[in-house]
């Protein structure tokens, strides 16, 4: 029994933390390579592209879809699609896709005259799978060794374990006070 319940917990969090690592911001130094637009048809990857956009009819099969090509910092390649999350899931209430293509595009740089920017997104990179994180915003830094903390993502998380565990201590009493004695009484 204790092998169940140890896998199950095993399982739970590491549901709740994959959830929370594509969730939440994260930030890349790269250079743009490229931008451009591409029709997408969706298939069994849909659940990681965002909703239609906003304002459009979402019953389309497919759509036009943008995307940042870019060199990271360590010498890989990383593609972002850039698409409205609108007031749907993760809650970024991004509205400015066109703004954010037409930022990227000015970034386009070659190797030998690199623009290195802050791309912070949100998602994950699949290449068997064609999933593409999302690019939330991008922002000139000074060079490729500089590094962002990601503040917003280290106080959701101490948030989210706060409330955690005030919600534990609070079953814990709240078991030891009122089931307990009743369970108790019965044996």
């Amino acid at each position: 029994m204790g092998y169940v319940k140890w896998v199950f917990k095993i399982t739970f969090w590491g549901f709740v933390i994959a959830f929370l690592h594509y969730t939440l911001p994260q930030y890349d130094t790269a250079r743009v390579t490229d931008t451009y637009a591409k029709r997408v048809d969706f298939g069994e990857n849909s659940i990681f592209w965002a909703s239609a956009d906003v304002g459009n009819d979402g019953t389309v099969a497919n759509r036009d879809v943008f995307f940042i090509q870019t060199v990271l910092a360590s010498g890989g390649v990383m593609i972002y699609r850039n698409e409205d999350t609108g007031w749907g899931w993760p809650p970024y209430f991004k509205f400015d896709t066109s703004n954010l293509q037409a930022e990227a595009s000015d970034f386009k740089s070659t190797a030998e005259t690199p623009k290195w920017i802050a791309v912070r997104h949100y998602g994950w990179r699949n290449e068997f799978f064609s999933i593409f994180p999302n690019a939330a915003s991008v922002k000139a830094v000074d060079g490729p060794d500089v590094r962002v903390i990601p503040w917003m993502s280290i106080g959701i998380v101490v948030v989210l374990f706060g409330l955690y565990w005030a919600i534990r201590v609070r079953w814990i009493r709240f078991r030891e006070r009122r089931i307990n004695p009743i369970v108790d009484e019965w044996s």
